[in-house]
Parts: C-alpha cells; sequence; structure tokens
C-alpha cells in the first residue's frame, strides 16, 4: 500500500514545490542578523510537513463523505478558535496562536483546511438543490463562524480568506446567476458595516492609506518600503544577501508578510517570474486532479484548496506591490510559519490521496471505479 502510494503520487505537483520552499529557505539566510534561526526552524517544519504529507497520502479519505465526523472536527476546531481568544498567546496585537514553549501553533491554519472539507461535504451531497437560497446561507455559517472568531482576535486578513474560501467554492458549487449577485450585494453590504462598525481605526488607516497614499511614514510606512524593495530588484536583482531594504531592517516583517519583496529584490524581475510560473505549475496540477475526481466530493475539495493557496498568493503579492492594502497573508510555501506549512502538506496529502482513486489512474475508470453510492453523506 505504501509503495503503490509513493508510486502514484503527482511529482510534477510535489517538486514544483521545492524552488518555492528553496526560495523562501534562502531568502531567510540571507536575512542578516536573525536569518539564521529562521532558516533553521523553517527546516525543521518542512522536514515535519514532508511527512505529514506522505502520511496524509497513506490514508483513503473517502470515509469523510459519510457520517458526522467531519462535523465533530470542525466545531472542535470553533472550541479552540474561541479559546485563543480567551488565553491565547499575543503577538503584534493578534491572539493567534497556542504557545507550546518550543513551538506555537496557529488553529486558524487547519481550521481553513477544515472548512474546505466540509464545505466540500456539504455542496457535493447538493449539488442538485444549492439553486435553494438556504443552502446557500447554511454553507455561509460554515464559514462565517471560524471567520467572526478570528476577525475578533483580531485577524481581519485571514477571517477574509474563509470568505474568499466560501464564495470561490459557492461559485464552483452550481450556484444561480440570481443568488450569485445576492452574494455580491451581501458582501458589498457587510463591507460598509464593517468599515463603519468593525474594522479597527488601525485596519482603517491601512485602507485609506492604500487608497489615498496618506501617511508613509505610520499605517502606510510597510507597504512604502515593500514597494521601494520590489521596485530596485529591477530585472536581475541585487543578488543573495545584497537586499538592502530587508538587510538594514527598512523592511517589516520580511520573513513573513513581506518575503516577496524580500525575494523580489535580490532575485529581481527574472527571479519573480519563475516564483510565479510555479506557482502557476502548483495550481494547474491540483485544478488537473480536481476536473478527474472520483466524486463531487473530490473535485470540490480540490478546487476548494487552489482557491486557498490562490487567494494568499494573490492577497500577499498584491499588498508587497501596492495593488492591495496591507492584511497580514502570508504567501504559501514561502513565508516563515510552521503552523501554515504543515497544514497546506497536510492538505495535499490528502489530495494525493483522492488522487489514487481518480479517473486519471490506470485501472480506474467510470465503469469500474467504486460506486460512489456507497459513500453518500
Amino acid at each position: 500500500m505504501a509503495l503503490r502510494t509513493i508510486k502514484n503520487i503527482d511529482y510534477v505537483l510535489f517538486f514544483s514545490l521545492i524552488p518555492l520552499l528553496s526560495a523562501g529557505l534562502i531568502t531567510m539566510k540571507s536575512l542578516g542578523e536573525g536569518g539564521d534561526y529562521f532558516f533553521n526552524r523553517q527546516l525543521v517544519w518542512i522536514i515535519v510537513s514532508f511527512a505529514v504529507f506522505f502520511l496524509m497520502s497513506l490514508a483513503d479519505w473517502r470515509f469523510l463523505r459519510k457520517g458526522n465526523l467531519l462535523l465533530i472536527f470542525y466545531f472542535f476546531g470553533l472550541i479552540f478558535l474561541f479559546l485563543l481568544l480567551l488565553s491565547g498567546k499575543t503577538t503584534r496585537g493578534t491572539a493567534g496562536w497556542f504557545d507550546f514553549y518550543a513551538f506555537s501553533l496557529a488553529p486558524a491554519e487547519p481550521m481553513k483546511i477544515m472548512v474546505i472539507l466540509i464545505l466540500a461535504k456539504y455542496f457535493a451531497r447538493r449539488h442538485v438543490a444549492i439553486a435553494q437560497i438556504r443552502h446557500i446561507l447554511i454553507s455561509a455559517v460554515f464559514a462565517a463562524l471560524p471567520a467572526v472568531l478570528i476577525f475578533l482576535q483580531p485577524d481581519f486578513g485571514s477571517a477574509f480568506i474563509f470568505i474568499f474560501i466560501w464564495v470561490g467554492m459557492v461559485m464552483v458549487s452550481g450556484i444561480s446567476k440570481k443568488h450569485l449577485a445576492m452574494v455580491a450585494a451581501a458582501g458589498l453590504i457587510a463591507g460598509l458595516i464593517g468599515w463603519n462598525f468593525l474594522l479597527a481605526p488601525y485596519q482603517q488607516a491601512r485602507i485609506s492609506s492604500f487608497l489615498y497614499s496618506q501617511d508613509l511614514k505610520g499605517a502606510g510606512y510597510n507597504a512604502d518600503q515593500s514597494k521601494i524593495a520590489v521596485g530596485s530588484g529591477r530585472l536581475l536583482g541585487k543578488g543573495i544577501g545584497e537586499g538592502t531594504q530587508s538587510r538594514l531592517e527598512f523592511l517589516p516583517e520580511h520573513e513573513t508578510d513581506f518575503i516577496f519583496a524580500a525575494f523580489a529584490e535580490e532575485w529581481g524581475f527574472i527571479g519573480v517570474l519563475f516564483l510565479f510560473i510555479f506557482f502557476t505549475i502548483v495550481l494547474w496540477r491540483i485544478l488537473k486532479i480536481a476536473f478527474l475526481g472520483q466524486t463531487n466530493f473530490e473535485r470540490l475539495f480540490s478546487l476548494g484548496l487552489a482557491t486557498l493557496i490562490f487567494a494568499h498568493f494573490f492577497i500577499n503579492v498584491g499588498m508587497n506591490i501596492g495593488l492591495l492594502p496591507v492584511t497580514g497573508i502570508t504567501l504559501p510555501f514561502m513565508s516563515y510559519g510552521g503552523s501554515a506549512m504543515a497544514a497546506l502538506f497536510g492538505a495535499l496529502g490528502i489530495l494525493e490521496s483522492m488522487r489514487r482513486y481518480s479517473l486519471e489512474m490506470p485501472g480506474n475508470s467510470d465503469e469500474n471505479i467504486l460506486d460512489e453510492r456507497k459513500f453518500q453523506i
């Protein structure tokens, strides 16, 4: 079983991750003082994540299509998020981590995968009845509950990711144009309410600074320094370890939120181009698995995972080059952080397990593939 699993892994997807992981490690190593600390810890997390990936790929996750196990895990996730508000480790004003001395755990990261799984299960069973507005509203609750708890930490960026995931999965689940327009209108109203009553002053200041280029020494400082770093990379970059914006500490959070800017300064446009190519390959392979999935559950999970990675990539790069406001969203596979890395590789392991039973694999077809009715929810 293990040998078959390893043999059937999508190695185009797997090896496309290596340059992204390496780019993150090299950038951390070149940060100067403190770079070795981030490099060494991230290397450990990558090894752990590889182990998680292969372990998750060994299991047969089709049992998740039936029963209430996913729902139980989902509610446990909500409990952990609630406990964060009471006793979580606070870093830069956000209570988003449980501190276990040797490492910290961010429950929001595995919760993103849990929401993708539970939405995939919900929509897979109701793909015919999705035209009914109540199913759209119920599915929205699954994403809104963790989003609200994370927003209260406060972490607006991560909370928005849950909404992004829900919108992406609703759009591919067969929603009608009328209901899609209603979702867009509801989003606009929610945005107006959030701006006036929910966003903290510093969050409003970040958005205002982005829109009007205000307060470059205050709320707009991070974004301004990031744009300087990206622009100074020019075509070929300044070279490894020669990025002055990051090494001289002008660029904040250069190992997490702004690692793209730190990379772009050292590697230039050519390096960024290769970065985009490998991210595109990763998304292409995930979407290919989605289109050849055994059932709607596998297809929707794959599409949800692609939505998650794309959302992080799009928002992080956008805020690094000044096209989006700063939200604290990290860059997948490159930014420092073990929770996000392990959660993503765990999700990719689940994806590889699902791929073993897809129409892509030799011996599987519409006739001899396992009857989907045995796994109805």
